[in-house]
């Protein structure tokens, strides 16, 4: 069995219409019961370069009990990750052979819903940051090419600066997620 390796490919626009496509099928099959469902992370972002992997938040009124998101996602043919250790987040997969989509399924309202969020109108309002990002996650691509944890763990202190840049941002500007993308 080959290891995945960490790749990071230049901006492809196609990402948003692979959003577009899942978010539309993801809103048929959930309905009311997802309040948002917003296309995050680095494929979000136009002009980054990115894990071609599409990221997906589905934002619900609470978490638990799950049967009423992970039933219809697994009718798509999602994998619940119920091993998930992140506790404000109920986690997904794409099944073996489909092309790589991590869905994060949040509570309206949490920091971990509106994190994302932020981070990522932020970097689509300073597209001068999306450079220095951009090598850092390359470096740590290279310096990490199979250890998706160590990978994830050694952005973590550019993540907090940025968040914090992107709340002082917020404060003037009056920053609240736009409507939901799907």
């Amino acid at each position: 069995m080959s290891r995945r390796v960490i790749r990071i490919e230049a901006y492809d626009a196609t990402w948003a219409d692979r959003f577009a496509e899942l978010g539309g099928r993801l809103r048929a099959a959930l309905g009311s019961v997802a309040l948002r469902i917003d296309h995050i992370g680095s494929t979000a972002v136009p002009g980054l370069a990115a894990k071609p992997v599409v990221d997906i938040q589905i934002s619900v009124a609470a978490l638990d009990p799950v049967d009423p998101f992970r039933v219809p996602l697994e009718g798509l043919g999602y994998v619940y990750r119920a091993d998930n250790p992140e506790r404000t987040k109920r986690y997904f997969r794409e099944r073996p052979g489909d092309p790589r989509t991590h869905i994060h399924v949040r509570k309206l309202g949490s920091f971990s819903q509106q994190f994302p969020l932020l981070l990522r109108d932020y970097l689509r309002a300073h597209p001068a940051e999306l450079a220095p990002y951009e090598h850092l996650k390359r470096q740590l691509a290279a310096q990490h090419p199979h250890d998706g944890a160590a990978y994830t763990e050694a952005k973590l202190p550019w993540f907090w600066q940025t968040i914090r840049r992107a709340d002082t941002w917020s404060q003037p500007t009056a920053w609240e997620p736009g409507p939901s993308d799907a």
